[in-house]
């Protein structure tokens, strides 16, 4: 099938390149030519495993194409928008304008029967509003939604082997769902379950999902709390917890809080659109759970303190990873460069590291002193603070760690290390609730 791809971001440009390997026809369309250039010649502009292989398989067969003019969108027969909806520094919402410019930038380019799938996280309700203009600005188009899932890190198979299809159309057209089956004929096939449903179930199916797991985890953050201060064990304690069918293992993982550019912005989006229906009290509780998310980052910066003798004023800490989780090069909202700001404004010497987060934490921070790699952080440290879970780090032999710092303590921000094995290597072993 012909298809465009409005926005070529971080879920448009996988979209663009994973449709395209499934053998359709695909022009991806951004107003950034950096974006445009880069993509064009196989080059993502961030990182995500397996995304350069496809993008320069599509485009080397001639099945992708990127371009900046909206123009090139007529001839497809299928149309994804796939733009941004950054949240609101004014009032935490998220901000739909990027959608409803690129929306209303296509209306002009849609053939007769066309197919508009939203694939942006917006706000409920949304899809409705979309509906009723394309209704008077092209009445032989259709739209539908079709929220994305995209784990950073695994977004490429997410996206050829998706966990679950959500369509939401309008009332009776089953014509909308059909098209869709075809362009993920391959998924449905393998089993993929499918959901067929309105608008507005569609839009809060993403939304209700992060809004969940941000609520799993900021539970188990603070049992963490009660453990330290019990001397129980979280970690213990979430895995004979997992055993519950009920609750299950996954995400119940104490540490320094979840980050990146959808959990925080989908939770706060989700409280204002709450306030918005006149529901703000229902969902009052996730406004505790972005807190508690919060004061886990403050409490590894307290944690920190207390191992350097009540002061980090000129001691060097090494933080291992900035990135809010590992296999991705993103610091939106990352938990680990919030806690080496916060350590560095009390006065410590902060180095940070991390194999592929640098060039983004630079941008943000760039009062942060860094280094490519692990030695030269952990040289002479009175203590290392391991943020991001990369696997460099999951696997650091703490007696040759130790021969580089300067004070063998260590805050273990993920509780991924063996604190027995650290501490017989003569470290001060602290992990996020374990005894």
């Amino acid at each position: 099938m012909r298809i465009s791809v409005i926005g070529c971001g971080y879920l448009g440009a996988v979209h663009a390149a994973a449709m395209a390997e499934l053998g359709h026809e695909v022009v991806g369309i951004d107003v950034d030519e950096r974006k445009i250039a880069a993509l064009a010649g196989g080059k993502p502009f961030f990182f995500e495993p397996g995304l350069p292989e496809i993008l320069t398989s599509a485009t080397a067969s001639g099945r992708l194409r990127f371009s900046t003019d909206i123009a090139e969108a007529a001839e497809a027969e299928v149309h994804f928008l796939a733009v941004g909806t950054p949240q609101s520094a004014e009032t935490g919402a998220a901000d739909v304008s990027f959608v409803d410019a690129a929306f209303t930038a296509l209306l002009p380019h849609l053939a007769d029967g066309a197919l508009v799938v939203g694939k942006s996280t917006v706000p409920v309700g949304t899809a409705g509003r979309l509906a009723e203009q394309l209704g008077a600005d092209a009445p032989s188009a259709r739209l539908v939604w079709n929220p994305e899932f995209l784990r950073e890190g695994f977004a490429v198979s997410d996206t050829l082997s998706p966990d679950r299809l959500v369509y939401g159309v309008a009332e009776g057209d089953d014509h909308a769902a059909s098209v869709l089956d075809r362009l993920y004929r391959a998924a449905i096939e393998a089993g993929t379950p499918r959901i067929v449903t309105d608008y507005a179930t569609a839009e809060l199916v993403k939304v209700a999902s992060n809004a969940f797991l941000a609520t799993k985890i900021s539970f188990i953050n603070a049992m963490s709390q009660i453990a330290e201060a019990t001397g129980a064990d979280v970690t213990a304690l979430a895995d004979a917890m997992g055993h519950d069918d009920r609750i299950g293992r996954r995400f119940l993982n104490a540490g320094v809080g979840f980050g990146g550019g959808c959990l925080p912005k989908d939770i706060r989006g989700f409280i204002a659109r709450a306030d918005e229906l006149g529901l703000g009290d229902t969902f009052a509780f996730l406004g505790e759970v972005d807190e508690i998310n919060l004061r886990q980052r403050r409490r590894v910066v307290d944690l920190a303190v207390q191992d350097l003798d009540g002061s980090a004023d000129g001691k060097r800490i090494a933080v291992l990873g900035v990135t809010f989780k590992p296999d991705s090069d993103d610091v939106r909202d990352s938990p680990a460069l919030d806690i080496a700001v916060q350590l560095q404004g009390l006065g410590a010497d902060v180095v940070i590291t991390d194999p592929e987060g640098l060039d983004n934490a630079r941008a943000r921070v760039p009062a942060l002193a860094s280094v490519p790699t692990t030695r030269e952080a952990l040289l002479g440290a009175d203590l290392v603070i391991l943020a991001t879970e990369w696997r460099e780090y999951r696997t650091l032999d703490p007696e040759a760690a130790g021969r580089l710092m300067g004070e063998r303590r260590i805050i273990d921000g993920r509780n991924v290390l063996d604190p027995a094995a650290w501490r017989a290597a003569g470290w001060h072993y602290r992990g996020i609730g374990r005894s």
